[in-house]
């Protein structure tokens, strides 16, 4: 298994930095990608982070109360395979499902 540290991204419109309100999880715990993270208050909004991997959790970056700045380590992740590059196609031996089809019927 492969750690992978997820930062605190981007929460838009200028915020730089977050304060744990809780977390959802705990380390050695199991999560799936996109199954909530922690609960974060910024000065505009209270907001829940999902997961982007899945897989077990390594560390928490921060205790309920810490504030968090725009690009620290907010968890690492234990993760079997990381993620692909957007447009990839994983490797499967089976077909596909359903047809494409390129040309419009006439």
């Amino acid at each position: 298994m492969a750690e992978q540290t997820f930062t605190l991204p981007d929460l838009g419109e200028g915020l730089v930095e977050a304060t744990v309100l809780a977390w959802l999880v705990e380390p050695g715990q199991r999560v799936e990608r996109n199954q909530p993270l922690v609960e974060l208050e910024t000065t505009k909004s209270a907001v829940e982070i999902p997961s982007p991997h899945s897989g077990v959790i390594a560390r928490l970056h921060g205790a309920e109360g810490d504030v968090i700045k725009v690009g620290d380590a907010l968890v690492t992740f234990e993760v079997e395979q990381a993620a692909g590059i957007v447009g990839t196609v994983p490797a499967s031996d089976e077909k596909p499902s359903r047809r494409v089809r390129l040309r419009p019927p006439s």
